[in-house]
């Protein structure tokens, strides 16, 4: 089974890009970030006619919002993280995907920014964080085979920035940002892309300002975070860097992960 997870920037900006990939790499299953689109208005006809994939969302007007796109069964789809009922922003969903022999629970995520930083947005990304673990520790008790994946907003060491000086005194990268993330990995989870190498700058984020492409100016914050059984399960994870330089790309690139289910 073939995961990929994509923070697209705008469903609607990035319509025909999206479809095109679907047609050409075909992923099994697609989590996409920040959609921007409500449930109501998302283009769904538009993006999957004719493609076979069925279609999962949980949409905000104008912000955020996340996706599951599949081709093989998915089950009971929920969407919010739990933890805290007031919160209103649509950054998290989840559901249980059939392979061929065994089955995987997918988290798909698009955890806050947290920028500026001290401030309340900040505060909320750290909450958001312990509430992911808490959902984390209830997964592993279960004995649920899982993998978090999508937009983190955190690089979780220097090896993951160009200029990594740069990002000391950001939200996605304070030494509480870095912490969180490692409770959460420390719970027994693997970071994919780090179970392949450690070779510093493999990038998922290139900025649209200052030639940050052409400079490979980029960061990792867009990984696959994999639960014991799902981890044994791994045969490989990619970054799809190519895509960042076609015509109107999202500032991210898909992230895939291939698993034996």
């Amino acid at each position: 089974m073939k995961i990929a997870t994509w923070n697209v920037n705008g469903i609607k900006a990035r319509l025909q890009t999206v479809r095109r990939w679907l047609e050409e790499d075909a992923p099994d299953v697609a989590v996409l970030q920040e959609i921007k689109s409500t449930d109501e208005a998302f283009p769904t006809e538009e993006l999957i006619d004719g493609t076979g994939y069925s279609i999962h969302t949980h949409g905000q007007k104008g912000f955020n919002g996340v996706a599951l796109l599949s081709r093989v069964e998915l089950d009971d789809v929920t969407r919010g993280l739990p933890g805290d009922d007031a919160d209103e922003q649509a950054r998290y969903i989840e559901a249980t995907a059939i392979g061929e022999r065994d089955a995987v629970r997918v988290c798909g995520l698009y955890l806050p920014n947290g920028n500026p930083a001290p401030g309340p947005k900040y505060d909320y990304k750290l909450g958001w964080m312990a509430r992911l673990e808490a959902r984390a520790r209830e997964l592993l008790a279960e004995e649920t085979p899982f993998l978090m994946t999508g937009d983190f907003n955190v690089i979780p060491d220097d090896r993951d920035a160009l200029q990594p000086a740069r990002w000391h005194d950001d939200a996605l990268a304070l030494p509480q940002t870095r912490g969180a993330y490692r409770r959460i990995v420390n719970l027994g989870l693997t970071d994919a892309l780090r179970a392949r190498t450690p070779a510093p700058h493999h990038f998922t984020f290139w900025d649209y300002t200052k030639g940050a492409w052409e400079r490979n100016d980029g960061i990792r914050i867009d990984h696959f975070l994999l639960s014991p059984a799902v981890a044994d399960r791994m045969r490989d994870v990619t970054i799809q860097a190519e895509l960042r330089g076609r015509d109107k790309p999202s500032d991210h690139v898909p992230v895939w992960l291939t698993l034996d289910l």
